[in-house]
């Protein structure tokens, strides 16, 4: 029987997405420089059998509203204040069995320094590493960089596509057997199974070996989140999960079906890439609880803010419209066209506004909020597995980290009920749990 995967939506930040959430007493923001903090939620999440944590990552403060970052330093917006694959190693240490991903941009970093990286974790965590490929969005983070914009939209993906390819040449550079450590003989490697890699693409090539000995699962597995055209072309090539954003059944189901016929047009098995649509839960004894506990945690949501994210996410100023401009009338740029795709949903169903869409998205309402029993959500997800919209979920919690304590105390022992979900690890990679 086919079993749902779950994922855990991590940011070295105060913010997940309830934009205002980090002033809730029991919101953890104020840890956010604390490795202590990540490595709590990773053993929570280790303790509901998780797939795996995954780490978003932005190169840059965003600074798109109002002229400036004012807006999202002083009301704590989404931002990335330390380097995740540092994190991860942390997370690493004080657990066993969950993935651990994290994003790196194939146009900012060189394929060297990602092999090296994804390796070098693969190894600390035994078999458990993971990339978020991003291919980045904003000509500030290439600024950051030293450079003055992204190559075109149009080139990055096939960019991406090299990045990829020289990483995995440099991950092939040792063979399996190739490190030998033989004292008495004074063979520490056997050079004869170590190779260059002597990559050449249109955009970039690297040389090799890679000082790192291969790893146990010689490539960590690979998320993406893409939703264009061309995002979902290389999905279906590389992708083994997928983070995604909707929030109607259709959508989410022409959204599956798509990428699972790219998969296979590719070569591979449906079930080698899991699609993972983002959740927020909030639960309570009863529907009526759950409702208050939620309607509570909201509360502390800015429409500020939510504006302010809103401008980061589409690449235009909204504090220059009028509050009462509709969603649909305004040109929103294409940088995320997931999110991009959502609030044009939420437009056509309701005739959001500009207001409206500041304070829809500060609440998280463009990820599905859900609200009810253990039960009911289990429901829920169960439906939205069977019914083809998601191979699992990725929780994306309003408050860190209760919102990943309930969850695993109350929805997965359901889920686990259902025998939808796995009560034990059976395997040691994050790979082969993935696609167990």
């Amino acid at each position: 029987m086919a079993q749902m995967h779950l994922f855990g939506y991590l940011m070295a930040g105060p913010t997940w997405h309830l934009y205002g959430g980090w002033r809730h007493p029991d919101s953890d923001g104020l840890e956010a420089l604390d490795p202590a903090r990540y490595e709590t939620i990773a053993r929570i999440l280790e303790a509901g059998k998780f797939d795996g944590v995954f780490f978003v990552d932005f190169l840059t403060i965003f600074d798109s509203f109002g002229g400036g970052y004012q807006t999202n330093l002083r009301e704590a917006g989404q931002m990335c204040m330390m380097e995740p694959m540092q994190l991860l190693a942390a997370m690493a240490r004080v657990t066993s069995h969950i993935g651990l991903a994290a994003s790196m941009s194939t146009s900012l970093y060189p394929p060297f320094h990602i092999a090296r990286a994804f390796a070098t974790l693969d190894h600390i965590s035994q078999g458990r590493a993971g990339w978020n490929i991003v291919t980045s969005a904003m000509d500030s983070e290439a600024q950051n960089y030293g450079l003055k914009k992204l190559m075109e939209k149009a080139d990055r993906y096939d960019h991406a596509d090299e990045v990829v390819e020289a990483c995995d040449s440099l991950w092939e550079t040792w063979e399996a057997d190739a490190f030998v450590g033989d004292r008495e003989n004074n063979i520490y490697v056997d050079g004869s199974k170590v190779h260059y890699a002597n990559y050449q693409g249109r955009w970039l090539s690297t040389r090799g070996p890679l000082m790192t000995p291969r790893s146990p699962q010689t490539r960590p597995v690979m998320l993406q989140a893409g939703s264009s055209p061309r995002g979902r072309a290389f999905a279906g090539r590389w992708a083994e999960a997928i983070f995604t954003l909707q929030n109607k059944k259709p959508d989410m189901q022409a959204f599956y079906a798509d990428i699972k016929q790219r998969v296979v047009d590719h070569g591979r098995r449906p079930e080698e890439c899991a699609i993972l649509p983002a959740v927020d839960v909030v639960l309570g004894d009863t529907l009526a609880l759950a409702r208050e506990r939620a309607e509570e945690i909201n509360a502390f949501a800015s429409p500020t803010l939510g504006l302010a994210e809103l401008s980061n996410v589409v690449g235009l100023d909204l504090s220059a419209h009028p509050l009462d401009t509709p969603v649909a009338e305004l040109e929103l740029g294409q940088a995320y066209q997931g999110i991009v795709d959502s609030i044009r949903q939420g437009a056509e169903a309701g005739n959001l506004t500009l207001r409206g869409a500041g304070e829809a998205w500060a609440r998280n309402q463009m990820t599905p909020q859900l609200v009810g029993t253990a039960e009911m959500i289990a429901d829920h997800l169960q439906d939205l597995f069977e019914s083809k919209c998601c191979d699992g979920v990725m929780l994306c919690p309003s408050l860190s980290p209760g919102g990943y304590v309930e969850f695993v105390e109350q929805v997965v022992p359901e889920l686990q009920r259902r025998k939808l979900f796995r009560t034990e690890y059976q395997h040691k990679t994050f790979r082969s749990n993935l696609q167990n």
